[in-house]
C-alpha cells in the first residue's frame, strides 16, 4: 500500500481530486483499489485538519461560476440585442437615442418590482443619456398575466410612453394585487381610451407582447422579478439605485465612476 505524507503531493491530489471527474479517477488504470482508497484517505484527513481550504475552494468556484454565468449572458444579449433593445413592442423611456440602455423585465405583483420603481425614476431623472426599456414579465400568477395584457394594450395606444408611465406608476405604486380591476382602473385614471384597451387586449399584438419577453427571459435565464439587462450584461433582483449607476457607468466608459 502506498505511503504519502509531504504537504505538496496531498495538495496535488486535493487539485486533481478536486478538478477531475470521479469516473475519471475511478477508471484510472495506474491506481489500483487499495491506491485509491489511500487516495482518498489523504485527500479526507487533509480536509479536516485544513478546513479553510473548503472556504477556499468554493470562493474560487463560485467565482468560476459567476464568469462563466456573466459570459453567457452577454451572448444572449448580443444574439437577442434587436428585440431586447429595440422591440416594435416594448416600452421606451428617458432618451430614445441614449448611450447606455436599461431593460428591466417586470411583474406587476412584485413588491421588490414596486420598491426598484424608484431607482427607475431616480436614473430617468438624474442621467439624460439613458434609454429605459420596460417589458412586463408576468410570473406571479393570473392577476399578474392580467394586468401585462392591459399594459401592453396602453402601450399600443401611447408610442411617446408618457400615459404608459403615469399608468405605471398608478398600478405598480398601488396597494393590493394587481389585476384587470386594478390595471383598467389606472389606464382610466392616467387618461387612456378604455374601449380602445378594451378591444386592444383581446389583440394578437398583447399576446405577442408578453410571449417575446417570456421568449427573451428563458435565454436570458431570467426566472425572477426585477431583473435588468444593462448594456451587454444581467443583472438579477432589486438591487438598489448605486448598483444600477455603477452598471449604467461601466456600460458608458468601463468602470463605475466615469
Amino acid at each position: 500500500m502506498m505511503k504519502f505524507a509531504s504537504r505538496p503531493f496531498a495538495l496535488a491530489l486535493l487539485a486533481a481530486a478536486l478538478t477531475l471527474p470521479a469516473a475519471v479517477l475511478a477508471q484510472a488504470p495506474s491506481f489500483s483499489g487499495d491506491q485509491r482508497r489511500e487516495i482518498e484517505r489523504i485527500v479526507k484527513d487533509y480536509l479536516l485538519s485544513n478546513p479553510e481550504l473548503l472556504q477556499d475552494i468554493m470562493n474560487e468556484l463560485e467565482k468560476r461560476q459567476a464568469t462563466a454565468e456573466a459570459e453567457k449572458h452577454r451572448a444572449s444579449v448580443s444574439e437577442h440585442g434587436a428585440q431586447l433593445f429595440s422591440s416594435p413592442r416594448q416600452v421606451t423611456l428617458g432618451n430614445p437615442k441614449g448611450d447606455v440602455t436599461v431593460v428591466e423585465f417586470f411583474d406587476y405583483n412584485c413588491s421588490y418590482c414596486k420598491r426598484a420603481m424608484s431607482d427607475m425614476l431616480d436614473l430617468l431623472k438624474s442621467d439624460g443619456q439613458i434609454k429605459f426599456v420596460l417589458k412586463e414579465f408576468p410570473v406571479l400568477g393570473e392577476g399578474s398575466v392580467q394586468a401585462a395584457q392591459v399594459a401592453a394594450a396602453v402601450r399600443m395606444q401611447d408610442p411617446s410612453g408618457k400615459k404608459y408611465l403615469d399608468f405605471h406608476q398608478k398600478l405598480l405604486g398601488g396597494r393590493g394585487q394587481a389585476d384587470q380591476a386594478r390595471a383598467l382602473a389606472a389606464a382610466k385614471d392616467a387618461g387612456l381610451d378604455m374601449a380602445r384597451i378594451e378591444k386592444d387586449m383581446a389583440s394578437d399584438d398583447v399576446k405577442a407582447t408578453i410571449e417575446e419577453n417570456f421568449k427573451l427571459a428563458d435565454a436570458l435565464g431570467l426566472n425572477g422579478t426585477p431583473s435588468y439587462v444593462v448594456g451587454n450584461d444581467v443583472v438579477v433582483g432589486a438591487v438598489g439605485l448605486n448598483t444600477l449607476k455603477e452598471k449604467v457607468n461601466a456600460a458608458r466608459c468601463g468602470k463605475p465612476t466615469c
